[in-house]
C-alpha cells in the first residue's frame, strides 16, 4: 500500500466515527482477527530474527531478538526501554520491561532487544525464558511506546564515559551504536564488567570496536578471572578526572552503588538500575489491602511481594520501578522507596508498589 494511502487508512481507523461503530470493542479487536499486525491504536511487533549472544554452561543464556513493530510504533532514543507483553499458554498476558539494544529507530522501524533468561521471579522467568527460547521466532508480542530519560543529550559532549555490567550493557551499547552511526568525533571511554570473557555480551562487536580508533577506548574487565572490581582508583587509572566527565552507567545494583560512591554526588553521573538494590522497610505492623479485605503481617519486603504472598494479583510489569504498571493508592501509613530510601506518609498517595515497602502499619487500595 502506498505510504499516502496507508496514512489515510490509519487516520480513518483512528477516527471517532469508526470507534463509535465498533463499540463496545476497539477497532484493534476486529483487525486482530484479520491480521495481528494490523492495528489502529495498539503497538505490536513480530519477532523476525533471533541470535544467541552467550551460552555458558550453568548461566542463563542471552539472546538478541529483532522486532518488526506495527506502524503505530513511534521510534526510540538510545537508552530507552519498552514494556513487552506476551500471551503465555494458560496465563493472562504477562509483561516485562527490556532496554532496547539497537541504535535509535524511527516510526515503524525495526529494533532489537537483548534479553537474559532471567530467573529472579515467576513473572521474569516465564516472559524471558519464552523470549529467549526458539519458540519466540515469529511470535507476536505487545509493546508500549519507548520510555525513559536515560538518554544522551541532543548535543553530545566531546568526552563521555559509558559504564555497564552484565546485561546492563544494553542501553549503553545502544548509545555507542548510535554515536558510531553519527560518526561522533569526540572521545568515548566504554567500561564494561563481565564475569568472564565467555559471559561477555556483544563480544565480537566490542572486539572490533576496541581496534577501530576514532576516539573510542574499550575497557573490558572480568572479575571472575581476577580483574579488579570498580573503585575510584581504578576509574582514575582508566579515565583521569572521571568525576568531571559526563557519564552514563547501567548495571546490577552493586555496580551502580559503587559507581555512585566513586562519583560522590557529581552532577556528571546519570544511572539506570538493572534491578532495585536490596533494601527493605521496617518490619512490624499490619498491611491491609482494603479492596480485597485481606491483611498480612508486614515483613518489611516490598508491597508487591507481600501482596502476591497474600494471594493478590496486582498489575505488574518491570518490577524495577520503571514502567509504572504497578501504581496503587496508599490510603494511610508510611512507605519507603527502596531505590532512594525516601519515606512518605501522605494519605491517598499513588505509589509504585514494586519499589515501595512499609514502615509499620499501612493500608493499600488493592
Amino acid at each position: 500500500m502506498p505510504l499516502a494511502m496507508a496514512d489515510l487508512a490509519g487516520r480513518v481507523l483512528r477516527s471517532r466515527t469508526v470507534a463509535a461503530l465498533t463499540t463496545p470493542h476497539s477497532v484493534d479487536h476486529y483487525l486482530t482477527h484479520v491480521n495481528p499486525m494490523w492495528v489502529a491504536h495498539e503497538v505490536r511487533a513480530r519477532v523476525v530474527d533471533r541470535s544467541v549472544e552467550t551460552a555458558v554452561a550453568g548461566s542463563a543464556p542471552v539472546v538478541t531478538l529483532t522486532l518488526q513493530p506495527t506502524s503505530t510504533w513511534q521510534g526510540h532514543l538510545p537508552g530507552q526501554h519498552v514494556s513487552v507483553g506476551v500471551e503465555l499458554p494458560g496465563a493472562r498476558r504477562t509483561t516485562r520491561v527490556f532496554t532496547i539494544s539497537s541504535h535509535s529507530s524511527r516510526p515503524g522501524e525495526r529494533f532489537q532487544l537483548t534479553i537474559r533468561a532471567n530467573d529472579t521471579s515467576q513473572n521474569d522467568r516465564s516472559v524471558s525464558q519464552f523470549l529467549t527460547g526458539p519458540g519466540a521466532l515469529g511470535a507476536i508480542v505487545h509493546l508500549s511506546q519507548a520510555e525513559g530519560d536515560f538518554t544522551l543529550p541532543a548535543r553530545v559532549p566531546e568526552h563521555i564515559v559509558l559504564i555497564s555490567g552484565g546485561s546492563g550493557i544494553t542501553p549503553v551499547m545502544a548509545m555507542l551504536r548510535s554515536l558510531q552511526l553519527r560518526t561522533h568525533r569526540g572521545r568515548i571511554d566504554f567500561i564494561h564488567f563481565a564475569h568472564t570473557p565467555e559471559h561477555q555480551i556483544f563480544a565480537e562487536e566490542l572486539e572490533l570496536a576496541a581496534h577501530s580508533g576514532n576516539g573510542l577506548r574499550v575497557h573490558r574487565l572480568y572479575p571472575g578471572q581476577g580483574d579488579p572490581y570498580l573503585s575510584p582508583a581504578l576509574l582514575e587509572r582508566m579515565v583521569p578526572g572521571f568525576a568531571d566527565i559526563p557519564t552514563w552507567a547501567c548495571g546490577p545494583a552493586a555496580l551502580i552503588e559503587a559507581v555512585q560512591g566513586a562519583y560522590d554526588g557529581s552532577d556528571s553521573l546519570a544511572v539506570e538500575y538493572f534491578h532495585p538494590p536490596t533494601s527493605s522497610g521496617v518490619a512490624g505492623g499490619t498491611l491491609t489491602f482494603a479492596r480485597s479485605a485481606a491483611t498480612t503481617e508486614n515483613d518489611g519486603s516490598t508491597l508487591l511481594d507481600q501482596a502476591e504472598a497474600a494471594g493478590l494479583r496486582p498489575q505488574t510489569g518491570c518490577r524495577m520501578g520503571i514502567c509504572f504498571s504497578c501504581v496503587a493508592t496508599k490510603k494511610e501509613g508510611t512507605v519507603r522507596n527502596v531505590l532512594t530510601g525516601e519515606t512518605s506518609s501522605l494519605p491517598d498517595e499513588e505509589i509504585r508498589i514494586c519499589v515501595s515497602s512499609a514502615d509499620g502499619d499501612c493500608t493499600l487500595d488493592l
